[in-house]
């Protein structure tokens, strides 16, 4: 039978591509490409990207135009941006600690920059700090911290995070240096007690410090040039 005498609907076809969802063709903005780069740092942190993938995929988010590029970029991990219709993981529950729930302040994400809370700032219950390339300073001696319990979250990249806690606080430490460090120090200088002053229950301080290459400092008491009273 002569190619012609086939009928239209047996002949093999050339395949036609499905249709690519508007959705995938829009364009994304500069707080997007930065949402997706949080979820890249959170994975470096955790272990799921070494630190090239991390560079190579933040590399390429920048460069990013579409959110179908976004998408690409993190199919392979959880939290990130998802093509339309397709299923997301189920969400994350609020942090608990003792079966409570944890007030969580806004997640501190430090990429080549520096960031500092110092002085009279009020303190969030847990604290999440993702540093890459960058310097991160938590000194908690002068702060408003309403909680007895504190927890605080670190990934260090190639960063430097230090966290300054009360003289008498407790300090309970987690930590998982990778080719890094996570020390706790004890300040040069004690404190001079005020005779007058009722003494201050110790605040417990959970600390969980994941150092890839970067480095995690804990010290206790005010800054050195606080206590001589030269600022």
């Amino acid at each position: 039978m002569a190619q012609d005498d086939v009928p239209q609907e047996n002949r093999p076809q050339d395949a036609v591509p499905a249709p690519i969802d508007p959705a995938l063709r829009r364009r994304v903005s500069d707080l997007e490409r930065e949402e997706v780069a949080d979820v890249l740092r959170d994975a470096a942190g955790e272990g799921r990207l070494s630190y090239s993938e991390l560079e190579e995929r933040l590399e390429t988010l920048y460069a990013s135009k579409t959110y179908g590029e976004l998408v690409e970029l993190t199919v392979d991990l959880p939290n990130g941006p998802r093509a339309p219709g397709a299923t997301q993981g189920a969400p994350a529950t609020a942090p608990q600690y003792g079966g409570a729930l944890v007030e969580t302040g806004p997640v501190l994400n430090v990429f080549m920059s520096e960031t500092k809370r110092m002085g009279n700032w009020l303190v969030p219950q847990r604290q999440e700090v993702n540093a890459v390339l960058g310097d991160v300073t938590l000194d908690y001696t002068e702060a408003q911290i309403p909680f007895d319990e504190i927890q605080i979250d670190v990934k260090s990249i190639l960063a430097d995070v230090k966290i300054r806690v009360p003289q008498n606080a407790i300090v309970l430490l987690d930590s998982n240096p990778i080719l890094g460090s996570v020390s706790e120090q004890e300040a040069g200088l004690k404190a001079v007690p005020d005779p007058n002053a009722q003494p201050a229950t110790p605040k417990r301080f959970h600390i969980r410090g994941t150092a890839i290459l970067g480095e995690i400092k804990i010290k206790r008491g005010p800054r050195l040039t606080k206590r001589l009273g030269l600022t």
